[in-house]
């Protein structure tokens, strides 16, 4: 016979299979329904009318007209398209379900417009707000909080194609205590992960691991040359950092969310004009680019570091509806492969990982979230010990610190 704790583990499987495989579901229709759209946008429309994907002219009306469609959406739907990402984390209070129409259109035009934030703060909003809304219904007995740290887990699993995100972001939330162990808490959680990053397997393969060349023995040299490129990728996040919360205020004098998205969307298309095409969009795929060409200069890299970064900012402080850790991890590798051009005696390995690091912990403050993303994007093993001791001087750093958001009472 099984225990008492394990029959109540076993209560919450079935529900949190259930969500782990709608929040996947809800992603994987999303996303496909944004690359249709952004193969139309960007690809048929100008072979249709025989203008170059590449045109400067070309990627600012884009962004332009991106910028004016989801400032409309969010104008005029229920709801409003939901809170400001700029003024939330990633795991927020559930949104109210009429709003969420608004939010999934205001993503989709996002994701395939060209705007530089990713899928994830968007998607976690509704499958919170869904899984909260019907369990509250179906189960009146579970509270809220139980299905929102079910959805927002199996949305981790689902981004992530894998649960050990779960994993590690919950086992630092979910404390343990003499009464319940740890992992009687995270079962569940645990569960819906895995059947998001499973549901979402069948489908497609998130392409987070970049070709980086085989870390080999580690030195006490790459101890201090990680913890340099974390201290340059942290300073260069938290100037993102300063800047978001004062353009947030400024952008938002203009009142209606037609003229500061149009105006952002304008913006957007002028840096994207100069930065090409591989700044656009939520960027994974465009790192990818980044790691395969052999073309690219220090001055390449840096550029398109610098550009993204600023894309980032305009598009959070805009309030485009979009998360901020895809496209940090892009910066990242711009910077990490850009330090080792200028100094390759520095293995490409140390500056990408580190990098990434460094900057997604500026945008999450969470070590493990950081060390994960800097794991999965460059997948050598004998990195992770190096990866865990920057981690200790870049916590230090960060201490006290501002996180990458808006301020709330600047309306």
């Amino acid at each position: 016979m099984l225990h008492p704790r394990a029959r109540t583990m076993l209560l919450l499987a079935v529900p949190a299979l259930i969500i782990g495989v709608a929040s996947s579901l809800v992603l994987i229709v999303v996303m496909k329904v944004a690359a249709v759209l952004q193969t139309i946008l960007w690809t048929a429309l100008p072979v249709k009318l025989g203008i170059s994907t590449d045109s400067p002219g070309w990627i600012m009306m884009m962004l332009t007209l991106t910028g004016i469609a989801v400032g409309l959406v969010i104008r005029y739907s229920p709801g409003h398209a939901g809170p400001d990402p700029a003024l939330e984390p990633l795991i927020g209070a559930p949104v109210s379900p009429s709003a969420l129409p608004g939010l999934v259109i205001a993503l989709i035009i996002g994701l395939a417009g060209g705007v530089s934030l990713g899928p994830e703060h968007p998607i976690m909003a509704v499958n919170i707000a869904l899984a909260v809304f019907l369990g509250a219904r179906l189960f009146p007995r579970v509270g809220a909080l139980d299905w929102t740290i079910l959805a927002s887990a199996g949305t981790i699993g689902a981004l992530f194609g894998t649960p050990i995100a779960a994993a590690l972001i919950f086992s630092q939330t979910l404390s343990s205590d003499n009464d319940v162990p740890l992992w009687d808490k995270l079962f569940a959680p645990l569960m819906a992960a895995a059947a998001g990053a499973l549901t979402t397997s069948l489908f497609f393969h998130p392409h987070f691991s970049l070709p980086i060349p085989h870390y080999g023995q580690m030195q006490l040299t790459d101890i201090v040359s990680g913890a340099v490129v974390v201290a340059i990728a942290i300073a260069l996040g938290m100037i993102a950092v300063w800047c978001l919360p004062r353009l947030h205020r400024l952008m938002h004098r203009l009142k209606h969310p037609v003229l500061i998205l149009g105006m952002g969307g304008f913006i957007l298309g002028v840096l994207g004009a100069i930065g090409g095409t591989v700044t656009l969009f939520k960027g994974l795929d465009e790192m990818q680019q980044l790691a395969f060409s052999q073309v690219f200069s220090v001055s390449d890299y840096l550029l398109f570091a610098l550009v993204k970064l600023a894309a980032l900012v305009i598009a959070a402080a805009c309030g485009f509806r979009g998360g901020r850790i895809f496209p940090a991890v892009f910066v990242g590798v711009a910077l990490g492969l850009m330090l080792h051009e200028h100094v390759d005696a520095v293995p490409a390995a140390i500056t990408v990982s580190c990098s990434i690091l460094g900057l997604v912990l500026v945008v999450t403050r969470d070590a493990w979230l950081s060390l994960f993303m800097a794991a999965v994007v460059v997948p050598d093993t004998t990195l992770l010990p190096l990866l865990c001791i920057v981690m200790l001087p870049a916590w230090l750093l960060l201490a006290g610190k501002p996180m990458l958001m808006a301020w709330r009472n600047d309306r």
